[in-house]
């Protein structure tokens, strides 16, 4: 269905209220000139920036979208652009016909059609009214869909202005400069929420080993990173209409866990209209598959049980192996050795049902733990893993290492899809499906749970082997996540 927008938006007039006419002459200018020096470095960036956020298969649109570098730039099949300039619409119509570039207004445009991604690039520097662009482009949102806004850092405000005073840089009309608390403000307003805020770029200028070093490394830490010149922010909606009543499935790997499986059974409870618990069991020496097999033979009440032995090595492969066969909508992960208790398992699926998040998982480092459910090099192992994690993700973490984890199966088969985009060697899986989230713009939550005490068995984890691994998977992530 084609975007309706010549008919409800008439193209402004330079006395429009919304669109004033120094900044038509301006953007007139600049669509003249293109981008060069400066402003093709930047260019270069957030088009690249985007490209990494946006997931490939997501229909997106691009409001403002001008000589149409960015919304080219991307690899998406479905890319919709609007402009209030017509001149702007035939160059980005030229640039790439396999983008659909229509005349309309970000703050007035109207469509039946709805986005999973919408990029608002600089655009609320320019426009007469903020909130009103966040409500008009919430409104052509799918229900999970993002938006991709980017802005100048407000404490550029005053440099640029005496740059500009002094001839170093073009004068431009004056511009909204909003800081971070106004912006805050504003997505709340509009019933929006940042999931994530990535600081860019120091120098925009490709100086030899001097860019690479200003703009890929120290624009990412503290404190340089006051100074970066731009911040892409993900928006998200702060709900997101969610089934009351999904199917749910709990995957519970087993190894050497025989004195659990009835636990497992007999303390999960029914979630959703349906709830099935998949036992994956690998390699184990105490008869736990045997266990499982005499459990599911026997049971009679009202979850739907079924096991298969896990063909790989390490927990990671058997999760894998459970949503592989999982008929729910929602997939959960439950250690068998029960010490997150299955009786925890309905704060997860309430905050999933409300829209609160997209993947949740435990956090055992809120309450007391009983005496031997962790020891005290885990917990200082938990504590730095939780610090890295907040450093990579741009967002507060306290426990990383919870076997407890649930996501919604059709984003899981997304993160799947997109697991080499990392390499394959998490053999616990929850930075896989941590990263992994985190790459597809996921609203990550913690639930506070109790941790318990072992009833049965010894742990499988070796502290300092299995560390080094994290470590390293750590470092290769800031590669592809932070350091980029």
């Amino acid at each position: 269905m084609a975007l309706e927008l010549a008919s409800k938006a008439p193209a402004p007039t330079p006395g429009d209220l919304r669109i004033p006419a120094a900044w038509e002459r301006y953007f007139r200018a600049l669509l003249q000139r293109g981008n060069s020096g400066r402003r093709a470095v930047l260019q270069r960036d957030i088009t690249g920036a985007l490209g990494r956020a946006i997931h490939r298969d997501l229909k997106v649109l691009e409001v403002g979208v001008g000589r149409g570098e960015t919304l080219a730039g991307l690899p998406n099949a479905v890319r919709h652009g609007i402009d209030w300039l017509p001149e702007a619409v035939e160059i980005a119509r030229g640039r790439d016909p396999g983008m659909r570039v229509e005349l309309g207004e970000a703050t007035t445009f109207t469509s039946n059609e709805r986005y999973d991604a919408i990029v608002a690039d600089r655009l609320i520097h320019s426009v007469h009214d903020v909130q009103r662009l966040l409500e008009n482009l919430r409104r052509h949102l799918t229900d999970d869909g993002r938006i991709y806004l980017t802005c100048f850092n407000y404490l550029w405000a005053g440099p640029l202005a005496a740059a500009a005073a002094v001839g170093v840089v073009e004068r431009g009309p004056e511009e909204n400069w909003l800081g971070e608390a106004t912006l805050d403000n504003l997505f709340d307003l509009t019933d929006l929420e940042a999931i994530r805020a990535e600081d860019r770029m120091i120098l925009p200028a490709d100086v030899p080993g001097v860019s690479t070093v200003l703009n890929k490394w120290m624009a990412k830490v503290d404190p340089f990173r006051a100074a970066s010149l731009y911040r892409l922010y993900t928006l998200r909606p702060r709900r997101v209409a969610r089934p009351k009543a999904p199917k749910v499935t709990v995957v519970v790997p087993a190894r050497n866990e025989a004195g659990n499986i009835q636990a497992a059974v007999d303390r999960t409870p029914v979630m959703g209209s349906s709830t099935e618990i998949i036992f994956v069991e690998g390699g184990s020496s105490d008869g736990t598959y045997e266990k499982i097999q005499e459990v599911v033979a026997t049971y009679k009440g009202p979850l739907k049980l079924s096991a298969c032995k896990q063909v790989g090595k390490g927990k990671a492969d058997a999760v894998r192996e459970g949503f592989g066969r999982a008929q729910g909508d929602m997939l959960m992960i439950l250690d068998a050795d029960l010490t997150v208790p299955p009786e925890e398992l309905p704060k997860f699926f309430d905050a999933m049902v409300a829209g609160r998040a997209d993947y949740v998982h435990g956090n055992r480092m809120v309450y007391p733990m009983e005496s031997e459910a962790m020891r005290f090099l885990n917990k200082i192992g938990n504590a730095g893993f939780a610090k890295v994690f907040t450093f990579l993700l741009d967002q507060p973490m306290k426990d990383t290492l919870c076997g407890t984890k649930v996501l919604w199966s059709e984003d899981y088969e997304r993160l799947a899809k997109n697991r080499s985009y990392f390499g394959d060697f998490d053999p616990f899986g929850d930075f896989d499906l941590i990263f992994g989230a985190s790459k597809l713009q996921l609203k990550i939550l913690e639930i506070p749970i109790r941790y318990k005490n072992r009833t049965y068995g010894e742990t499988n984890i070796s502290r300092f082997r299995h560390g080094l691994i994290l470590l390293r998977m750590s470092v290769f992530a800031a590669r592809k996540l932070k350091f980029i």
